[in-house]
């Protein structure tokens, strides 16, 4: 019987050493937010599922549990997505406001938000496309010529775009950064689909990018995908799909 209890005590020691804690603190400077619930989702299951949840009381609200190890979450208020940051051991601070949103405490979250200024500076830019054209049309500039340097520059952002996306997918391939960012690009799909983009990540990535559950689960959608349009050999296809998984206690916390 003394073996026993033992053995129920080494177990639950295993078990209690391989869950990482977490702590978030937030605040919000948005008054409609009081009252509201927020949650915190991760792909499990071939889905995003609650993992927590916090009431928001004058603009404050907390997370707390624990985790097997550091996970991208999206926080969630009812079905709007509000931000998404990378939950582990270290204690987070979330703000929200009209302005920004930005989440502090930990090397990965710097990453994360580094990459998303950057990237939001580009979709500005490109948003601000139709302002260049109607000062270009009050300065006289032609149509024709009009038409070529917006293209250009569309062009050209669109590219800095793809590029910024792409190197900060293959810099994270060994933290969840990488498919975390993966899963923020591919989300805006109408379906699963093979692209250049896609394609030229894939020929880059490492074995813990490809054994993570949403990438696998989306190469193999998209494949089935590009097979019933009339894209490729199903054998070819799928011989990538299941690869070898990662080898256990893989440092998901490094950033490139």
């Amino acid at each position: 019987m003394k073996h026993c209890y033992l053995f129920i005590a080494v177990v639950l020691s295993v078990l209690c050493s391989c869950s990482t804690e977490y702590m978030v603190e937030g605040n919000s400077t948005i008054q409609t937010m009081d009252g509201r619930k927020l949650y915190l989702k991760a792909y499990r299951d071939n889905d995003l599922v609650n993992i927590d949840s916090s009431d928001v009381v004058h603009g404050k609200f907390s997370f707390m549990g624990t985790l097997d190890s550091a996970v991208m979450v999206n926080l969630f208020m009812d079905d709007e997505c509000l931000m998404p940051f990378v939950l582990g051991e270290e204690p987070l601070f979330v703000h929200i406001s009209t302005a920004q949103q930005y989440v502090t405490g930990s090397a990965l979250n710097d990453t994360l938000y580094s990459f998303i200024r950057r990237k939001s500076r580009l979709d500005n830019e490109l948003a601000e496309l139709p302002h260049l054209e109607s000062q270009m049309i009050m300065d006289g500039v032609e149509e024709n010529l009009r038409m070529v340097r917006l293209n250009d520059e569309a062009n050209r952002l669109l590219h800095l775009s793809d590029r910024l996306v792409t190197n900060f997918i293959t810099s994270n391939f060994d933290n969840v950064l990488g498919p975390g960012v993966f899963m923020i690009m591919t989300s805006s799909f109408p379906y699963p689909v093979m692209t250049p983009q896609i394609e030229e990540i894939m020929t880059k990535a490492t074995p813990y990018f490809k054994s993570d559950l949403y990438v696998r689960n989306y190469l193999k959608a998209a494949k089935e995908n590009m097979q019933q349009m009339g894209y490729g050999d199903a054998d070819t296809l799928a011989a990538d799909v299941h690869p070898e998984p990662a080898e256990a206690g893989g440092d998901t916390a490094a950033v490139r």
